[in-house]
């Protein structure tokens, strides 16, 4: 009777890992999906799709080498100086090795790699960690902390 038991929680602690690991599954597939509609809106010149991925709040936070912004006014305004002003381009942006670690059910924790091939052959590249929350209206960057080589 005890190995019957000892069998029968066996397996109802395996079938509970399941959903949770389906779940985590479809977490990382939504963030990363935003990712993709970010690299995507990136490559069309579409800057203001491109922020869709981050969250319209005062609150959002954008860290770049020694300068941290917040709100997503001043987020906006950092890449349209460094990537659509005068006498500057956006480039082609590519994401690798991303890795997302789900953290909760509407929260999750990005890892990866940028780079942006320019009209003149230049490559910035760099890494990047993102705190992501489900909301509403869908997974939002809430914190962005990127380097740049």
């Amino acid at each position: 009777m005890r190995i019957l038991f000892a069998n029968l929680a066996f397996i109802l602690s395996f079938a509970l890992c399941i959903p949770a690991q389906d779940s985590n599954a479809q977490i990382a597939a939504a963030v990363h999906d935003v990712l993709l509609h970010q690299q995507d809106a990136w490559n069309r010149h579409d800057l203001e799709a491109f922020m869709s991925g981050y969250w319209n709040s005062p609150d959002l936070t954008f860290f770049s080498g020694a300068n941290a912004i917040t709100g997503w006014q001043p987020t906006l305004e950092r890449y349209r100086k460094r990537y659509q002003s005068e006498g500057h381009e956006m480039g082609k942006l590519q994401f690798s090795d991303l890795q997302i670690t789900p953290l909760a059910a509407d929260a999750a924790f990005v890892r990866g790699a940028w780079k942006l091939t320019m009209s003149d052959g230049e490559t910035p590249h760099g890494l990047f960690t993102l705190i992501v929350r489900k909301f509403s209206t869908g997974w939002k960057i809430v914190h962005d902390h990127t380097s740049a080589e």
